[in-house]
């Protein structure tokens, strides 16, 4: 095993990096609060800007952000004027949200709804949106950053699977684009998506933390220690493929019994279908409708989906047991069954024998849904570039 250590020039990086990242998470801050935050001494704090600023990395500005004290100004990230265009792609809709360097909103959220069969057609709509944002903003640098449903290699960037495609082959949506578009383009899974945007815009600082997105499917991202992992293969966060019940319904990964056969709206759509008496007109109820249906008392909706919600809280028991990340953000349509449907989530999962060690609770579980608006969700593809930037400090 090899063992690297600090030496002052690396110490002097890694502390770069932190000044860097408190400012594309405060966006504006002062030299006092930069050093509350990093816990770094006013000199050594003053040493870093400085280089910083002769490096064109940041810029100062005189006026103060405090009116106590003398001040010293204030800090913020330098912006060279480009902008990055971020985007949630299905094949059913494109969400797409313009932001600056600092992942701050230049345009209003937009929703596009979409059908497309193949392929072809969806680099289309993409091409379509970018230009579009081109045209309304005429003469600024546009980059893309791109959440992709589905299985993604983001180094790559390849959608490897897009399970509500009518396709089940790759698209080299990087190579494809970057080449035809003439500009940057970063991506990765829509869960990662929801990893970033909390990580970076939730005021609740945690090291540790999952997301879970419970939608068409059921999906999921791990931050440890601040990091995204995504594991080897880009398959980490699987959750909707951990096997429930090996008697169970086949799902769409070739197994039986999986989590997203119990619990992800998909299944739930179809099995409120499957109620309906048999006639050839029935169709397949649409997410808004089963969650209307659930609300207005239907029994055997009602029982469905507290199933399904039973099948989620045993998952997360289990990852809880292994991971023991206590910090758990659900997103996704299922939460609009509320609140009695996030209380049998809870009841499955609460009973996490390590939460009992921690008298003060602390640390104990917290399951809960995300607080994040849609277009805050949006935005944190956009922080692709940001960790982009940071890494490349270290190198």
């Amino acid at each position: 095993m090899s063992v690297i250590g600090l030496n002052n020039l690396r110490l002097r990086q890694f502390n770069k990096q932190v000044l860097m990242t408190l400012l594309y998470r405060e966006k504006n801050a002062s030299k006092s609060t930069l050093a509350r935050l990093s816990r770094l001494s006013i000199p050594a704090i003053s040493k870093i800007l400085d280089d910083l600023q002769s490096n064109d990395l940041i810029i100062h500005s005189p006026v103060n952000l405090h009116s106590r004290g003398l001040g010293g100004g204030s800090y913020q990230i330098a912006t060279d004027g480009s902008a990055v265009l971020c985007l949630n792609i299905t094949p059913y809709r494109i969400e797409s949200i313009l932001v600056s360097r600092l992942v701050l909103p230049l345009s209003d959220y937009q929703m596009t709804e979409i059908s497309v069969k193949t392929p072809q057609a969806l680099l289309a709509q993409i091409e379509a949106c970018f230009h579009q944002y081109k045209k309304n903003y005429p003469g600024l640098k546009i980059r893309l950053a791109l959440a992709i449903h589905g299985q993604v290699n983001p180094t790559t960037g390849v959608s490897q699977r897009m399970p509500q495609a009518p396709w089940t082959g790759e698209i080299e949506i990087k190579y494809l684009l970057e080449e035809k578009l003439q500009t940057d383009i970063l991506m990765d899974n829509d869960c990662i998506m929801l990893a970033l945007a909390e990580k970076w815009q939730n005021t609740n600082y945690h090291q540790d933390f999952c997301v879970i997105n419970v939608d068409y499917g059921i999906g999921s991202s791990f931050v440890i220690n601040q990091q995204i992992y995504r594991g080897n293969l880009f398959g980490s966060g699987q959750i909707g493929h951990t096997i429930i019940d090996p008697h169970g319904d086949r799902c769409a990964c070739g197994r039986y019994g999986c989590l997203e056969t119990l619990a992800s709206l998909s299944a739930l759509k179809k099995k409120a279908r499957q109620l309906e008496p048999a006639d050839p007109t029935r169709r397949t109820p649409s997410t808004q409708e089963l969650i209307d249906r659930y609300h207005q008392g239907e029994s055997a909706i009602c029982q469905q989906v507290m199933e399904g919600a039973r099948a989620l809280g045993l998952s997360l028991y289990n990852f809880l047991n292994i991971l023991n990340i206590n910090h758990i953000y659900l997103y996704g349509r299922s939460c609009g069954f509320g609140d009695a449907w996030l209380k049998t989530v809870c009841g499955q999962s609460g009973l996490n024998p390590f939460d009992r060690t921690d008298h003060v609770k602390t640390q104990a579980t917290h399951i809960a849904p995300g607080t994040l608006s849609r277009e805050q969700q949006i935005m944190g593809i956009g922080y692709l570039y940001v960790e982009k930037a940071l890494d490349a400090m270290a190198d």
